[in-house]
C-alpha cells in the first residue's frame, strides 16, 4: 500500500525548510495535508501560505499553536486569551480546522495545580464560542505527565475529554499525540469515549532511553516502542475520520535537507502506521 492521502505532514518535523517548498512536495508527493506553526507562518504570510495550500490541493489539518493560558496575573492570562483570539483567526485564514492548544503549566514559582487547572478551563469556556464562530475547532493537548509543570496541566485524555465536554463538539475537541499518551493504561476506553471528538491524530516515536534533550529527541516511526498501527486502528475506530499528522521534534532530523526527511517519513508511516 503506497497511498499517503491520509497523510499530513508537520512543518516542526523539518524545521528549516522555508514553508513554500514543504508545501509544494507535500503535495507532489500526495499527501494530504500539512500541519502548521503559527511563527513560520507569519514570517512567511499568512494570506500567501492560505494561497499556496489552496493552489496545490493540501489542507491544513493544524495550526500550532494556542493555550499557554496560565499566568501569575489577570494582565498576563487577558493577554494570552487575547493573542488566542488572534490565533483562532489565523487558523481560519488558513482554512485548518484544528487550533492546537497547549495549555500552560505551572505559573513561575507556583504550586497551586488546581488554580493553574481552573484557569485553563475559564479560558477555554471564554474562547470556545468565539472558535465555534470561525469555524475553528479549539483542540486540547494532553501532554505528557512530564511535562505538567512548564507546558501543560492537562496531562491525560481523561482529563482533556472531560474538559471538551463542557462545550459543543465543534467548539472543543482533543488532539491525541502519540508521544503523549502511549503509556496511559486507559487509553483505548478513552479513545473509545472521545469518538468524534478526536479533533486531530499525531505520531512520533518513543525512543529508550529518552534523549537527553527530551523535547527534542522524539523519534521517527519504528525506531521506538509505541505501537503506532494498533494507536491508529483504535483512533479511527473511535469514528476518526481525519488524517494522521506526523509531527516530530529531534535536533538530528533538523539538520536535514527537507526533502529527506519527508521521504523517510513517508516511508516510515507506510512501515509502521498504515
Amino acid at each position: 500500500m503506497s497511498d499517503l492521502s491520509r497523510f499530513s505532514f508537520n512543518s516542526e518535523t523539518a524545521r528549516h525548510w522555508p514553508l513554500p517548498e514543504l508545501i509544494d512536495a507535500a503535495a507532489r508527493s500526495g499527501l494530504g495535508g500539512v500541519g502548521l506553526w503559527r511563527e513560520p507562518v507569519q514570517e512567511t504570510g499568512i494570506d500567501r501560505i492560505a494561497r499556496l495550500v489552496r493552489a496545490v490541493g493540501v489542507v491544513v489539518t493544524s495550526l500550532c499553536r494556542g493555550g499557554f493560558f496560565t499566568a501569575a496575573d489577570a494582565a498576563a492570562r487577558r493577554d494570552r486569551i487575547d493573542d488566542n483570539r488572534r490565533a483562532v483567526e489565523e487558523a481560519a485564514r488558513l482554512g485548518a480546522r484544528t487550533l492546537v492548544l497547549v495549555c500552560g503549566g505551572l505559573p513561575p514559582g507556583s504550586r497551586d495545580l488546581a488554580g493553574a487547572r481552573r484557569m485553563v478551563a475559564d479560558a477555554i469556556a471564554e474562547l470556545a464560542p468565539f472558535a465555534g464562530e470561525h469555524g475553528v475547532v479549539l483542540a486540547i493537548e494532553p501532554m505528557h505527565p512530564m511535562y505538567c509543570s512548564d507546558r501543560s496541566v492537562i496531562s491525560s485524555l481523561r482529563q482533556a475529554r472531560l474538559l471538551a465536554e463542557q462545550f459543543p463538539a465543534d467548539q472543543v475537541g482533543v488532539l491525541v499525540d502519540a508521544y503523549h499518551v502511549w503509556w496511559d493504561p486507559g487509553l483505548f476506553d478513552e479513545l473509545a469515549l472521545l469518538g468524534q471528538r478526536t479533533a486531530g491524530f499525531q505520531v512520533c516515536d518513543w525512543i529508550t532511553p529518552l534523549p537527553a534533550g527530551v523535547l527534542t529527541g522524539r523519534g521517527m516511526m519504528g525506531t521506538g516502542c509505541i505501537d503506532l498501527r494498533t494507536l491508529r486502528q483504535a483512533v479511527e475506530r473511535s469514528g476518526y475520520r481525519g488524517l494522521t499528522e506526523v509531527e516530530i521534534f529531534n535536533a538530528y532530523l533538523w539538520e536535514l535537507p527537507g526533502h529527506e526527511v519527508l521521504a523517510q517519513a513517508c516511508r516510515r508511516y507506510l512501515a509502521h502506521v498504515v
